[in-house]
């Protein structure tokens, strides 16, 4: 059962994001990138109050995705991308995305904390932060 909404067209967008943002790290960073995703849905805290659908979600601004700024999200969804979109929307969690609403890649190493988020872990170049769960219980 899906733990959001989503119509065929919002796996669609939630592939080509997923694509966009982590092609590069492969199905389980994408995986991530999707679990980011679908907890800024589920979260309704911090920077992402009445963020409840996909396209709410990657279009939010700010505070949203670079990768809608640039030419290669445009790209159709493909369908390798669309099975993980699908397994994310179905609530699938990967560690360290389980619980996180942001991640970043930095130059170097991960910061022990970002915008006063903690570090659960990277993945690959991307370190992966979290709220408190008393901040946002929605998201655990």
């Amino acid at each position: 059962m899906a733990v959001v909404k989503a119509t065929s067209r919002d796996v669609d967008l939630l592939a080509r994001l997923l694509r966009a943002e982590a092609e590069g790290e492969g199905p389980l960073g994408m995986l991530m990138v999707g679990n980011v995703g679908v907890n800024r849905i589920l979260a309704n805290c911090l920077d992402f109050r009445g963020i409840r659908t996909i396209p709410q979600m990657v279009f939010q601004s700010p505070g949203g995705y670079e990768a809608v700024q640039r030419p290669y999200f445009y790209q159709r969804a493909r369908d390798k991308e669309r099975r993980l979109a699908r397994r994310v929307i179905g609530g699938e969690r990967t560690h360290p995305a389980t619980f996180s609403l942001w991640f970043f890649r930095p130059t170097g190493g991960c910061p022990p904390e970002w915008f006063n988020q903690r570090n659960v872990g990277r993945f690959k170049a991307h370190c992966f932060f979290a709220p408190a769960p008393q901040d946002c219980p929605r998201v655990y």
